[in-house]
């Protein structure tokens, strides 16, 4: 994998301790209300020359990768990304990152590649998060059949997030043409849980259509599709996959209204 060649300018080293610490600075950056300002405090903590420990150094690269992630300059980002890999620091999320960046390149099989590193080098506490992107990414894709084992080892490691992902698993192998007969079940609990709002409006969505209640289904997918859209930008370039698919199956169902 070839790395994108920054294109900004280099960073000015920062030698005065008025400028305050690299740790300020990356609260600064943190709390920043747009791109902007998350990038020009993440460059001036990455620019003093004491006190700069890895953690804090990943952690600054991570919102410099933020703010160009909402700017939506992709090539850059995942620049940033592959330094966050170099750190060593939470190699997981960093590879998380990379992905995210391959995919608004639509370069999916190397975010794909990126989410089965992550999925193996992360802390169990997060082995179904990214098991469970892994497996979404494929699904969307249309490589259900290869989702199912990324999916199934997500329910397996689960926690909070169990229903949301035995619901996925469910959606995978329907669109492999498989028998499912405990879909209402699958559904009412997924429903019933925490997980079900946020990303979850998006699989009970699915769901309901899947069953054919287009009444609930439409509700589901036009809920999630204003949530992502009120959310950060970083949050809607992650989920452009699940935002395209939600309005597809809105537009078939309006046209299903039209026709009836």
């Amino acid at each position: 994998m070839q790395r994108a060649v920054l294109t900004e300018a280099p960073m000015t080293r920062i030698r005065s301790e008025a400028d305050g610490t690299p740790e300020l600075m990356l609260e600064k950056a943190t709390l920043a209300r747009d791109s902007e300002g998350r990038a020009k405090y993440a460059r001036r903590g990455l620019g003093l020359t004491g006190g700069l420990d890895p953690t804090t150094r990943a952690m600054l690269l991570r919102q410099l990768y933020l703010s160009h992630i909402e700017s939506r300059r992709f090539e850059v980002a995942l620049s940033i990304a592959l330094e966050m890999v170099d750190t060593g620091v939470m190699p997981d999320v960093a590879h998380q990152d990379a992905a995210r960046a391959c995919l608004g390149l639509e370069r999916r099989q190397e975010a794909i590649e990126h989410l089965r590193i992550a999925s193996r080098v992360s802390p169990p506490s997060r082995r179904a998060f990214h098991l469970w992107t892994l497996g979404s990414v494929l699904y969307l894709a249309g490589q259900e059949r290869h989702s199912l084992g990324p999916l199934s080892r997500a329910v397996r490691w689960g926690t909070n997030d169990k229903p949301l992902y035995q619901a996925q698993v469910v959606l995978a192998q329907l669109a492999c043409g498989e028998t499912v007969t405990n879909v209402s079940e699958v559904r009412e609990r997924l429903a019933d849980s925490a997980c079900g709002r946020g990303y979850g409006q998006f699989v009970l969505g699915e769901l309901a259509f899947c069953e054919g209640d287009f009444a609930a289904s439409e509700a589901y997918l036009s809920a999630f599709v204003e949530r992502t859209g009120r959310g950060r930008i970083a949050q809607q370039v992650a989920l452009e996959g699940e935002l395209r698919r939600a309005r597809d199956l809105l537009g078939r169902m309006a046209e299903k209204r039209r026709l009836a």
